[in-house]
């Protein structure tokens, strides 16, 4: 079952960068108190996720901080070595915080996985953005397959502008 518009995520653990190293962040830490911008990509290093989606969420930044945003996060179902090399390649700076959900298991939580065997993927995470304001979701916008549109980081701001 997907996850809707007024529902509270569910508890689940990341793996993000700290001081020391990879370290577990569960969705409390991430979510509790704060409007995160939270947008998940099939893969880094994929052509549109490297391209077009997490650019735009970079270039954005600065307008979707003043729209209300405290944090911006970008999940997929990749490892958080893959995920830090990808964020300094595209030199995310401090904007963005990277979630690595590398078994799948919030992806599959919220009902937003993808098959991407035929690619050699796996299963992986649907391409979506949601505004989540103190663990509870706020805005959805869940792509089409092979599409990208609804979850950029203009069509963000348009939602929360609006």
């Amino acid at each position: 079952m997907t996850i809707k518009t007024g529902e509270k995520l569910p508890q689940a653990s990341f793996m993000t960068f700290g001081e020391e190293g990879p370290a577990p962040k569960t969705t409390d830490e991430v979510f509790a108190g704060k409007r995160v911008a939270l947008f998940a990509v099939p893969g880094a290093f994929t052509p549109t996720c490297s391209a077009k989606h997490l650019p735009g969420f970079v270039q954005k930044a600065e307008e979707l901080k003043s729209a209300g945003i405290d944090t911006i996060a970008c999940t997929s179902v990749n490892d958080i070595f893959v995920m830090g090399a990808w964020g300094e390649q595209q030199e995310i700076g401090e904007d963005i915080q990277m979630l690595a959900d590398g078994n799948g298991d919030f992806a599959k939580d919220i009902g937003l996985t993808m098959d991407g065997s035929g690619f050699g993927m796996g299963l992986r995470s649907q391409r979506y953005a949601m505004v989540v304001n103190d663990g509870v979701v706020e805005h959805l916008f869940v792509e089409g397959p092979g599409e990208f549109k609804v979850s950029s980081a203009e069509h963000m701001l348009e939602a929360l502008k609006g």
